[in-house]
């Protein structure tokens, strides 16, 4: 895709890295697909690391003085000292990913004294792209949405096991669109309007949600722990806690609602 002169530089570089990354995963997707596990029983695929392969050396020579932290690179704490710093999941949604679902995206984020100020979600599968700049709002390219609108209680997804909790509630104060692999993709359906809010358990990192957060932020929506704050990044500890994505109009409305059926925690 060309670049565009309204779009900044690097906003214009993560979409040509993200669409070739995008190329790559597509090579690997419902085809052979090397899969080994990680700690804690996480799948990591061929895929994954040729994508993480090409988007570090990418970076490193179009942005050498970018701090780099990803899903599949091994961390180091030279990028505490980077005044901006590239954080990556080269595939957010593996386990969809492998299995055959198609909400996987390519997430990468620039991150500025620990803020996010330049986003994209890649979705190759969906042919749906989220590219957000600070200041600039949320530039959509793709696939359509239905922009159906849904009428009643607050249209919500988030883990498994948060879905099951929901449903099993005698009066569920949301109405719950079934699980989506890709926490990324989640928060960004909240951005385009087909989910009145996303929710995300602690435990998730840096990578799963630093580029959803400034496309959530450009779109009029927002993005925070279980204490209503908002998010640092490129920290030493890159677990994030339990967060809900609303938007903005919603989200004390929803809050509450969450709070007292206990989801965030």
């Amino acid at each position: 895709m060309a670049a565009n002169n309204k779009r900044s530089h690097d906003a214009n570089l993560l979409l040509d890295l993200a669409l070739h990354a995008g190329e790559i995963g597509l090579k690997y997707f419902k085809s052979e697909n090397q899969v080994w596990y990680k700690e804690g029983n996480s799948p990591v695929s061929q895929a994954d690391k040729e994508i993480d392969d090409y988007l570090r050396l990418s970076f490193s020579k179009a942005r050498p003085d970018y701090g780099w932290l990803s899903e599949e690179t091994e961390d180091n704490t030279q990028r505490l000292t980077c005044e901006r710093v590239v954080i990556a999941d080269p595939i957010d949604g593996t386990r969809g990913f492998i299995g055959g679902r198609d909400e996987w995206c390519i997430s990468i984020a620039i991150v500025e004294n620990g803020q996010p100020i330049e986003g994209i979600l890649h979705c190759p599968a969906l042919k749906r792209t989220f590219l957000a700049s600070k200041g600039q709002g949320l530039e959509f390219i793709g696939t359509p949405f239905s922009q159906e609108t849904k009428a009643g209680k607050p249209w919500v997804t988030g883990s498994k096991k948060l879905i099951e909790t929901m449903k099993a509630l005698p009066d569920a104060p949301f109405e719950v669109m079934e699980f989506i692999p890709s926490l990324a993709y989640r928060l960004a359906l909240v951005a385009v309007g087909e989910l009145d809010g996303a929710f995300a358990r602690g435990g998730a990192s840096e990578w799963d949600v630093a580029a959803a957060d400034i496309i959530l932020e450009e779109a009029g929506c927002r993005l925070t722990n279980d204490k209503q704050a908002t998010l640092n990044y490129n920290r030493e500890k890159v677990q994030v806690p339990a967060l809900i994505a609303t938007q903005n109009k919603r989200y004390e409305e929803i809050f509450a609602l969450a709070k007292r059926a206990g989801f965030l925690h």
